[in-house]
């Protein structure tokens, strides 16, 4: 019977996705997101990547808190965030800024492999465990930095960033690869916007605003800069 309600809940949620997407095509500047990206939506159980006391409200089409003064994102945002990346299977992407781990298990059911870093260990460790229990084998979670990216397995086809920085960081731009794309929160609290980067053959980088946006600040600290 829960599962049976949580499907008809999720189904409810990508309704209200693909309504506001519709609302918003002169920002978005098309009407609807990728099937391949609303269909992963679909599938992944966002119940199981919040509280056990807020699961009732796991798929309202609003962000939610996770502890560490942490909240999942807004199910739309993450749509649209992953909708703009337009992820081809063989994509190796970067996810900075795990939290939770939901946007990355969207990921998984698009790429091949995903590298998710995240400055909090003790959340960092709860994530990796959670995706694991949840069968998601194509998704690395490490601890570290993201401001400074994961060199060791750069460069990336696909970035996205769920915390935002002041200004782009360097490092992310210098990992990604040419023809690749990034989407990333940019600005002071509140005056943030939804950036997507994209990086010519030759290495020369475009920007984009796309929306207004609320996310948590990126740690731009003097953090060590690799990944555990």
């Amino acid at each position: 019977m829960e599962n049976r309600q949580h499907d008809l809940m999720r189904k409810q949620m990508i309704a209200e996705i693909v309504a506001d997407a519709v609302f918003l095509t002169a920002q978005l500047g098309k009407s609807a997101f990728a099937p391949r990206v609303i269909e992963a939506m679909g599938k992944i159980p966002r119940h199981e990547f919040v509280p056990l006391e807020l699961q009732s409200y796991a798929y309202l089409n609003s962000p939610l808190p996770v502890g560490y003064g942490k909240t999942i994102s807004q199910p739309f945002i993450v749509a649209l965030m992953t909708d703009l990346l337009e992820l081809q299977p063989g994509d190796v992407t970067l996810e900075v800024g795990a939290g939770v781990g939901y946007q990355a298990a969207i990921l998984s059911e698009l790429v091949n492999k995903v590298y998710s870093i995240e400055l909090i260990e003790e959340l960092a460790l709860d994530t990796r465990k959670r995706l694991r229990n949840l069968g998601y084998r194509n998704v690395e979670v490490g601890i570290g930095n993201g401001y400074y990216g994961w060199s060791e397995h750069a460069p990336f086809d696909k970035i996205v960033v769920t915390a935002a920085p002041d200004l782009i960081p360097p490092p992310l731009l210098a990992q990604l690869k040419p023809g690749g794309k990034m989407v990333i929160p940019t600005g002071i609290p509140d005056k943030q916007q939804l950036i997507l980067v994209e990086k010519s053959g030759e290495g020369k980088l475009a920007t984009r605003e796309v929306l207004p946006v609320r996310f948590s600040e990126l740690d731009e600290g003097d953090d060590f800069a690799g990944a555990a």
